[in-house]
C-alpha cells in the first residue's frame, strides 16, 4: 500500500469536508419520502440512506440521509443534501454526473464551478483511487432511487 503524505492528506480532507462529516446537513429520515434508495459498500461498510419529497412542479422540496461511514462519503451525502434542495430531478441527475466527471480530472467551466457549491472540495479525493466510490456512493444512491420512482410512476 502506498504511504500518504501529510500534504495528501490536508488535500482529502479539506475542512469542507471535515465540517459536513462533524456537522452534517439535513441528517436524518424524512417519513414516507417520494424518492428513498440504500447504497452500500461492501468492501468498505459505508452505507447511505436517502430520501426525497418533491413538490407539485416535481423539484425536490426536502431531503434527507442517514448511514454510516468513513468521512468521504457521509461528507459527500451531506453536501448532496444542501446541492439537490429545490432542484428537478434532471437537475439533480446533472450534479450527480458534474461529480464524475470532477473525480475523472475533467477541467470543469466557470459556470459548472458555480453549480457544484462545496462539491468542488471533493475533487483531492481523485487522488486516492480507492476513495473515489466513497464519494460517489451517495449520488449513485441518488440515482438510483430517481431511476426506481421514474420505473414505479405512472406514465
Amino acid at each position: 500500500m502506498q504511504e500518504m503524505h501529510p500534504a495528501h492528506l490536508d488535500d482529502l480532507y479539506q475542512e469542507v469536508i471535515l465540517d459536513h462529516y462533524r456537522n452534517p446537513r439535513n441528517h436524518g429520515e424524512i417519513p414516507n419520502p417520494h424518492v428513498s434508495s440504500r447504497g452500500f459498500n461492501p468492501f468498505c461498510g459505508d452505507e447511505v440512506f436517502l430520501g426525497l419529497n418533491l413538490d407539485a412542479n416535481q423539484k425536490i422540496e426536502s431531503v434527507a440521509f442517514h448511514g454510516q461511514g468513513c468521512s468521504i462519503s457521509q461528507a459527500s451525502a451531506s453536501i448532496l443534501t444542501t446541492l439537490v434542495k429545490n432542484k428537478s430531478l434532471p437537475e439533480a441527475e446533472d450534479l450527480s454526473q458534474l461529480l464524475r466527471e470532477l473525480l475523472r480530472g475533467k477541467e470543469l467551466s466557470d459556470d459548472e464551478l458555480d453549480q457544484i457549491g462545496d462539491m468542488e472540495a471533493l475533487q483531492g479525493v481523485r487522488q486516492f483511487p480507492i476513495r473515489v466510490k466513497c464519494a460517489l456512493l451517495p449520488w449513485a444512491t441518488l440515482d438510483d432511487g430517481i431511476a426506481d420512482y421514474r420505473s414505479n410512476i405512472s406514465p
